[in-house]
């Protein structure tokens, strides 16, 4: 008799989709959105609507394997399949080695976005790498510049929900490709436009989001800071603000409006490539329309000057004062809403019974640098990955791969496929899908919490991420409770933070109603209006001059900041083109590229130039070329088109052992941080293309 179960997507989207599963004799034949969902409304993305050929793919990694080929070595005769006994023992025995020899430190986990479950991605690895006193990981490959500069600016991560998008008559896609990464919000714009609401999409690249948009302003790579303080000095300049507003709830003002005066049209134009008279259209149009909304996406802060960039931008909505409308305002994150106990549910008090202090903490940005600098002290001897695949994602590609073929580096990998990283492993551990795990789901795109429930067994000898770290502390004599923790006992430690945005919310209401709301204050109309009377700064008002920046030797207000590598910015050895280097629509970073399926939704291995740079180059669409930089250089094929500005070329991210020559764009890309938070610089990179 068939049977649904309720679950959810752990995967790094807003979107965060309730799930239901339809099993028959144990095997999970459908999986479709969730209609009741008030945001996920019955449908799933194309990446998830084929979720069960990822879950029942023969290529799964099903067994504990060890190595017995060179680091490096894919395909057959690579692995020989071991037991878990086998595996647990090897990998405790090499990290009590590696903790011996050199101190705890030099053991180092990493882990990103391949679960966004609490339990599983949030949890008991926390725990047993406290507990061993490693090396804490600065993870802030995607967000961290972002969420910085929001927070510096608001206090909070809150945004508009997306259900209140359909009230706006303005909407502001800022780096954001709805259509590719946020599907879930599009019908509540959609929504809005039927009832006269104009969308406007700000992005390099004509994506799918910009072609169906009623206007796109294609802006260089970099320069968003600059175009936030240009339309601030036009409202300004045309007593367009919202004065009682600004003063009422911020300090700063007399501040940023002599930054903004620095910032004149004409200026901007230069500096990002847009038309003067579009610039002015655009400022004149945000403050005059309301309410105004702005989806503002992570791409942005992928610069040298991201965080500055997101600073400048959530100050609009301060200026003229969209925050008091039902629709209007920004989202970056609605991740504040959820008032999850990270102090009980990670337990950083560990480290002290251990270190007597907290660990050091390495940049995952600069996993290269730290796996091949001689001077580290102590050397990183032992890696364990999981929930990420470093091989392929992380900067400064070739420096990664140096790292990890050192013979002297043990690393672990706990996969669902054999992943590039996989290809450097000593030993690799099964891992569950979503569809095979309990977990706590909170979202970075809505505001509803979710229990998502296992709709199958763990296939093969599969184990999840809480169970994997569970057996290891084990393996290794650690018998400490908090390491025993079950899945629903590590649920309840992250309800439990008396947090009033948690109040009422417990396990067993979610284990029987699925997704429940946050319970956030609303007016009488029902609206989630969070900054209408005030920000979630020390002093209620939003920072548009922050003196703490000063203290870190930046713009305490805001400001434009050429990267390193850019047309504003020529440095002797510099290279003439911006690199894009973009997500695929039908892949998540690197999930998903290995599947047929998935792979025939997408254009691959290609590289998309504007006609003038292609003619000067003498290129062709169809013509094989070399992308290079001083860091590396990759194999494309050539697309001409004008879905770029001159000067800007974009490829596609992609595993590298898929990729023509074995290596991705994370070849050209640097290990560079970003001025607020530490984060990555994919977007900061210059590159030279010459056909083949």
């Amino acid at each position: 008799m068939p049977r649904v179960v309720y679950s959810a997507c752990t995967h790094d989207c807003p979107d965060a989709c309730s799930v239901l599963v339809t099993v028959e004799d144990g095997r999970a034949v459908r999986i479709q959105g969730n209609p009741e969902h008030p945001v996920t409304r019955g449908f799933l993305c194309g990446k998830v609507a084929k979720y069960l050929d990822r879950v029942y793919s023969p290529d799964r990694v099903l067994h504990p394997l060890r190595r017995v080929a060179a680091k490096g070595v894919s395909g057959p005769g690579a692995f020989r399949q071991i037991t878990w006994d086998e595996a647990l023992d090897e990998v405790a025995r090499r990290l009590k080695q590696a903790a011996d020899e050199f101190g705890p430190e030099s053991v180092l986990p990493y882990s990103y976005g391949g679960t966004l479950g609490q339990i599983h991605g949030n949890g008991m690895d926390r725990r047993f790498f406290h507990r061993i006193g490693a090396s804490q990981l600065d993870r802030t490959i995607c967000s961290e510049a972002g969420t910085v500069g929001l927070t510096s600016v608001y206090g909070a991560r809150y945004g508009v929900e997306p259900e209140d998008y359909a009230h706006a008559r303005l909407i502001i896609a800022w780096g954001a490709n709805i259509h590719g990464n946020n599907i879930h919000l599009w019908p509540f714009i959609e929504e809005a436009r039927r009832k006269g609401a104009r969308l406007v999409v700000i992005d390099p690249f004509r994506t799918r989001t910009a072609k169906v948009a009623d206007w796109h302003l294609a802006i260089l790579p970099g320069t968003d800071s600059a175009l936030a303080l240009g339309l601030m000095h036009v409202i300004f300049a045309e007593g367009l603000e919202d004065g009682d507003y600004l003063a009422r709830y911020s300090r700063g003002e007399q501040e940023l409006r002599a930054k903004a005066a620095e910032f004149p049209p004409a200026r901007v134009a230069q500096i990002t490539g847009l038309a003067e008279a579009d610039i002015v259209r655009l400022a004149r149009e945000y403050a005059t329309i309301q309410p105004a909304a702005i989806r503002l996406n992570y791409g942005v802060q992928r610069c040298e000057n991201g965080g500055m960039a997101v600073r400048a931008i959530c100050m609009l909505p301060v200026v003229t004062g969209a925050w008091r409308r039902r629709g209007g305002g920004l989202t970056l994150s609605t991740s504040g809403a959820f008032g999850i106990n990270k102090q009980r549910l990670r337990r950083e008090d560990l480290m002290t019974s251990t270190l007597g202090r907290p660990a050091r903490t390495l940049n995952m940005n600069q996993l290269g640098r730290l796996l091949n600098d001689a001077t580290l002290a102590p050397p990183v001897k032992a890696l364990f990955v999981y929930a990420s695949n470093p091989a392929a994602v992380c900067p400064d590609h070739n420096q990664v791969v140096e790292g990890l073929k050192r013979t002297d580096l043990f690393t672990i990998v706990h996969e669902q496929f054999l992943t590039d990283t996989c290809d450097y492993a000593d030993i690799v551990l099964p891992a569950t899908t979503f569809l095979e795990t309990k977990e706590l789901l909170t979202s970075y795109g809505h505001m509803h919490l979710q229990l998502s429930e296992p709709a199958i067994a763990p296939q093969g000898e599969a184990v999840s991420n809480a169970e994997l770290f569970r057996r290891v502390a084990a393996r290794m004599g650690l018998n400490d409770p908090c390491l025993l923790a079950t899945d629903d006992e590590l649920i309840d430690d992250a309800l439990a933070s008396g947090h009033p945005q948690m109040e009422g919310i417990t396990r067993q209401k979610l284990e029987q109603a699925h997704s429940i709301p946050v319970p956030v204050p609303r007016n009488a109309d029902g609206a989630f209006l969070p900054f209408a009377e005030g920000f979630a700064t020390p002093d209620g008002r939003a920072a548009l001059y922050n003196p703490e920046l000063a203290a870190e030797g930046l713009d305490p207000v805001a400001d434009f900041v050429p990267a390193a590598e850019s047309r504003h910015n020529p440095v002797k050895g510099s290279f003439p083109l911006e690199l894009l280097s973009r997500k695929h629509d039908n892949f998540l970073n690197s999930t998903f590229c290995n599947l047929e399926g998935h792979q025939r939704m997408e254009h691959r291995f290609g590289l998309t130039l504007h006609p003038a740079d292609a003619a000067a180059r003498g290129i062709k669409t169809g013509d094989l070329v070399r992308v290079y930089n001083a860091r590396g250089e990759v194999n494309l094929t050539a697309l001409v088109e004008d879905s770029v500005p001159s000067g800007v070329v974009a490829a596609h991210l992609d595993w590298a052992r898929l990729s023509p020559g074995g290596r991705n764009i994370n070849a050209l890309t640097s290990d560079r941080l970003t001025d607020l938070g530490r984060g990555a610089t994919f977007y900061s990179v210059t590159v030279e293309v010459e056909r083949r």
